[in-house]
């Protein structure tokens, strides 16, 4: 909930430029009246949520707590857990298991600053190359360099997985802070390393063994939530795994959260969450983002503009380019003071690389799920060779290892750390601005486990299934878009599909992308307004910047379209700060 900004204390001018500058961006970022500290060696402010809730900070003489997103402390949450949180602190903080949420810390303690992430550095916190710049939004941090320069690597990574992985951005200029480093901000920087070890054996227990001790991991994680917020809960329902263990969780805990679905009538998401709905006596509530409000091409730059606002500059999905819609249901989410509950990173309960038992080369990975692109679309900038090996590298830093072959338990460590992190921690960050956000599944404590459960209980999501089963058999009964219920094994339909992916070795994944390319079969799921009539009101259709980078003119994938067509917006948006490589 809320964000902060850091910047070191300097000549007077220039540091009250800066922190006016980032204060402004917090005003358009639509954020809270902040609050201003100053230590010795660094001035900066806080904001608290968009929407009222638990407190963010507290203050006990000059020392002071202030959290961006959701902590929950020692089974608490609010004023109490902040105040128990700044007397056990240490720094380095390495207290996980007393912690539950996605956060970015900030804590001042005998004048001396410290910022932390969680255990996987999901929510966001961004920094210039000295750290004389830390801060939750990244406009704020850009805003106080002289200038930017766009990061091949940063540009190629966003287009083709959503955003770049590791600790990198689409700047030169501003990194992310890892999972693996604390900073404590006195006369000199100092860091910590903070090693964090996911483990290295599966578990060959019994699944009936598993499946209980399990679910009592996911109804603790529940209970604190409902224990802080009652009924005040909002969480999804669709027609897959995730979103309905969130809600078995709830349930069986409870609470009688808010429940809803996004898309339009005859999805089967909708048509499956409303007759689960009817079944067990609640509302499911659609929004339909695409319909909740009609606009014109006159009106597109407006609602452009506060879009980009909302979203910190990038996004992941359709919300930049769309009518509003993304932003409005963001904003309901935590409406009255509600914590968002959301089912991200239930796949690491399932074989979700879709990779038989056996090693793998770090190649092998890349090419089965991050090669999801024609490197015919794309200019002489683009090396192939460069682009892998630093993502290669990035993979093998995120699991903590120098092997370029993995086994298959290093495999499965990848979809946490080094997946989840970047996709899901941009949502976390988002809305998370706007109040508290709870992903469950990316759990220090619950994803530990899951990595040790064996993967022949993962694939055709059978673990899963008796998890939701177990925590809730009234649920598991309706039917999933799987073509079975949950309280029933695989049918021959889920195991054929899972199996045709699995089959398929990872070079013959890689030239799959090409291939629907070529035949134009890409599709987009989020959408947007991307015709010329809409778009070429708010970016120049020669695409000044990105045209480095893409050949626009041969590129037809509609979702890698959006995304530059983001980054192009950014580029504008810039001006004269953005300097050319």
């Amino acid at each position: 909930m809320g964000a902060w900004f850091i910047c070191r204390s300097g000549e007077p001018a220039a540091t009250s430029a800066k922190l006016a500058a980032a204060r402004a961006q917090f005003r358009r970022h639509g954020l809270p009246e902040p609050v201003d500290f100053a230590t010795p060696t660094h001035q900066g402010f806080f904001s608290g949520p968009v929407h009222a809730g638990l407190p963010t900070h507290v203050q006990r003489g000059g020392d002071f707590v202030a959290v961006a997103g959701t902590l929950f402390y020692k089974g608490q949450g609010g004023e109490a857990a902040l105040l128990q949180l700044l007397d056990d602190f240490t720094f380095p903080f390495e207290r996980w298991s007393d912690c539950i949420g996605q956060f970015a810390l900030l804590v001042c303690k005998d004048g001396v600053l410290h910022v932390a992430t969680d255990y996987f550095a999901a929510f966001q916190v961004f920094h210039d190359a000295a750290r004389d710049i830390v801060s939750t939004s990244m406009l704020a941090t850009v805003a106080c360099l002289p200038r930017v320069r766009f990061s091949p690597q940063g540009v190629y990574e966003f287009v083709f997985s959503a955003f770049p992985m590791g600790d990198e951005t689409v700047f030169e200029e501003v990194k992310r802070l890892g999972p693996h480093e604390q900073l404590r901000l006195g006369d000199q920087v100092s860091f910590a390393a903070t090693p964090k070890h996911l483990p290295d054996a599966f578990d060959d227990r019994p699944i009936e063994s598993m499946v209980r001790e399990h679910a009592d991991r996911v109804l603790a994680l529940a209970g604190v939530a409902v224990k802080l917020y009652g009924d005040n809960i909002q969480c999804p329902l669709s027609a897959g795994y995730d979103s309905r263990m969130a809600l078995a969780a709830l349930r069986a805990q409870g609470s009688k959260p808010y429940v809803y679905v996004y898309g339009s009538p005859g999805d089967p998401d909708v048509e499956l969450a409303c007759a689960i709905g009817k079944g067990e006596g609640f509302a499911v509530n659609l929004f339909q983002k695409s319909s909740w409000k009609m606009i014109t091409p006159a009106e597109f730059p407006a609602v452009v503009a506060e879009n980009f606002e909302e979203t910190d500059g990038l996004v992941t999905d359709g919300g930049l380019f769309d009518n509003g819609g993304n932003r409005r249901a963001r904003l309901d989410r935590q409406a009255g003071g509600a914590l968002a509950v959301s089912g991200g990173c239930g796949e690491v309960f399932r074989n979700f690389f879709y990779l038989p038992d056996g090693r793998y080369t770090t190649r092998d990975i890349l090419y089965a799920f991050f090669s999801q692109f024609d490197a015919a679309d794309c200019t002489s900038e683009f090396d192939p060779h460069r682009y892998y090996m630093i993502l290669s590298a990035k993979l093998k830093a995120a699991i903590r290892t120098t092997n370029d072959t993995l086994t298959r338990q290093q495999v499965e460590k990848i979809y946490p750390a080094f997946r989840c992190r970047p996709f899901f921690g941009r949502e976390i960050s988002l809305v998370g601005r706007h109040g508290a956000y709870f992903m469950p599944f990316l759990e220090t404590d619950l994803v530990r486990a899951a990595l040790q459960i064996p993967l022949r209980y993962k694939t055709f999501g059978q673990f899963q299934a008796r998890l939701i089963a177990a925590i809730d058999p009234k649920l598991a009964r309706y039917m999933s878009s799987y073509g079975h219920s949950f309280d029933q094994p695989p049918g021959v339909e889920h195991r054929l599909s899972e199996l045709s992916g699995m089959v398929r070795p990872p070079w013959m994944r890689r030239l799959s992308h090409p291939l629907k390319n070529r035949l134009n079969l890409t599709t987009d799921d989020h959408g947007g307004l991307l015709s010329p009539e809409f778009l070429g009101r708010v970016i120049d259709l020669s695409y000044p910047a990105m045209r480095r980078y893409f050949r626009m003119d041969r590129l037809r994938d509609p979702g890698m379209r959006r995304r530059i067509a983001n980054l192009e917006y950014l580029a504008t948006w810039l001006g004269a700060k953005l300097a050319t490589p």
